[in-house]
């Protein structure tokens, strides 16, 4: 029994401390699915790390010409003009209008079962500004798929 209590006490130490150092890494597992959903609205940036990085992956089954997923960062007031100016860009340049001076960092789009990865130097976020945001820029998806990007 007190073998019991005590690796059950240090599992959960284990676990806390995981946790603890999980908040303090310079990435995140970012998920969207077929449903326009994220599974988080919020990314907090540790203002330590040199490069932050966003593993998008997409969790759904449909393609990417149907419901195909991003991540673009950038001030929340550009983007809506992101948006509209990635619709005219299309599919084959990710949404994105090419040399987008208010895109902050950008991945390419993917569809079910696949994933991508987003780097972006923090230094580039703290000059931004705040408030920043991540969203889709598929089109359609920014009305449901966003969330805020903190540095702390």
């Amino acid at each position: 029994m007190f073998r019991r209590l005590i690796l059950a006490s240090t599992l959960a130490l284990g676990a806390a401390g995981a946790a603890h150092a999980a908040a303090g890494t310079c990435s995140v597992n970012l998920e969207g699915n077929d449903a326009m959903r994220y599974n988080m609205a919020n990314i907090d940036v540790p203002k330590s790390c040199a490069t932050f990085t966003i593993n998008l992956k997409h969790t759904g089954k449909m393609a990417k010409n149907v419901m195909g997923h991003n991540v673009v960062v950038a001030k929340t007031a550009d983007m809506a003009g992101i948006d509209a100016d990635g619709i005219k860009a299309g599919l084959a340049a990710d949404y994105i209008k090419a040399g987008d001076a208010r895109v902050i960092a950008h991945s390419k789009v993917v569809g079910g079962g696949e994933s991508t990865t987003l780097s972006v130097p923090v230094a580039r976020l703290t000059a931004a500004g705040a408030p920043l945001s991540f969203f889709c820029s598929f089109p359609g998806h920014s009305a449901l798929m966003k969330g805020t990007l903190t540095l702390k």
